[in-house]
């Protein structure tokens, strides 16, 4: 079982596919990421839509659901109540290049520091770049 680090009602969360994926698909760690956005505005970049049209896309191709499936999937992500953002695509680049990872994290990062907010995700490496430029994170723990 996992437990968070309660965040508190009205703060904003930037949240990222991982996390999104997680939910829908109705993993373990559910349950606590549930509990720790509640109360929350979830945030993500814009990208992060489309993201999980692929997601769902490569588990098609792998045979790992049905096109049944992939629709419920996306019927239930569609009541996620998410805030698309815009990002600043130098400051991206700039910190992917910092830090030494793909433009796709650095989105995600650097939305988490335009708007102030934690950053929510179950990527490892996701978080361990954003704790070197001092974006704080949403734990979840087992």
């Amino acid at each position: 079982m996992y437990s968070c680090t309660t965040v508190g009602a009205g703060i904003e969360i930037v949240v990222d596919t991982s996390v999104l994926i997680a939910v829908i698909a109705n993993k373990p760690e559910k349950p606590s990421l549930i509990q720790s956005t509640v109360g929350a505005t979830l945030t993500a970049p814009s990208f992060v839509h489309w993201e999980i049209g692929n997601a769902f896309s490569a588990m098609l191709r792998r045979k790992q659901i049905t096109f049944d499936q992939a629709q419920q999937a996306l019927l239930a992500y569609q009541t996620i109540p998410v805030r698309f953002l815009d990002v600043d695509l130098d400051q991206a680049l700039r910190l992917a290049v910092q830090l030494n990872i793909y433009t796709y994290d650095a989105y995600l990062i650097a939305c988490a520091i335009t708007q102030r907010a934690p950053l929510l995700t179950l990527d490892s490496g996701l978080r361990s770049a954003a704790q070197q430029v001092g974006v704080k994170l949403v734990e979840i723990s087992q």
